[in-house]
């Protein structure tokens, strides 16, 4: 059977619940045609280049088929109806891809360079200062004027 890298978008006021359920829904349909799901990965919210139907940020979904073309247009169809969804994309590719995806391994990277330099997942201005060195720069009250005084 072929294999496709599949990647839909949902809207951003969807809850996980629903884009779980939006996943599962479409790899029941995979199933009914004979073929099976290798792989599903929830890539999160995410901001869009442009906005798509009034929507900046979408939740991402890729899903790894190995299915006959059949399926793959009924999911398709099942896309196009749902208001929930966005966009979506299949590709025929020769194999699937082991392990995470390219997106996934980003995060990863991120996730360790950001605890590497002490980040730990908290927003910068969270953070103790205390490691900041002391601005040189005089205070408002301690300014001298050209004469000196």
């Amino acid at each position: 059977m072929p294999l496709y890298e599949h990647v839909f978008l949902t809207r951003q006021d969807a809850s996980a619940q629903q884009v779980e359920d939006l996943t599962t829904q479409y790899a029941g349909i995979v199933e009914q045609f004979g073929g099976k799901v290798a792989k599903v990965e929830q890539w999160g919210v995410k901001s869009l280049s442009y906005r798509l139907q009034k929507n900046r940020k979408a939740h991402f979904t890729l899903m790894n088929l190995d299915t006959p073309p059949a399926a793959i247009a009924e999911i398709e169809r099942q896309q196009r109806l749902s208001e929930e969804v966005l966009r979506y994309i299949t590709i025929r590719v020769e194999e699937l891809e082991e392990g995470p995806s390219a997106m996934m391994r980003k995060v990863d990277r991120d996730r360790e360079r950001d605890e590497s330099r002490g980040f730990g997942g908290g927003r910068d201005r969270d953070r103790d200062r205390g490691d900041r060195p002391r601005r040189d720069r005089p205070r408002d009250d301690e300014t001298t004027d050209a004469s000196g005084e």
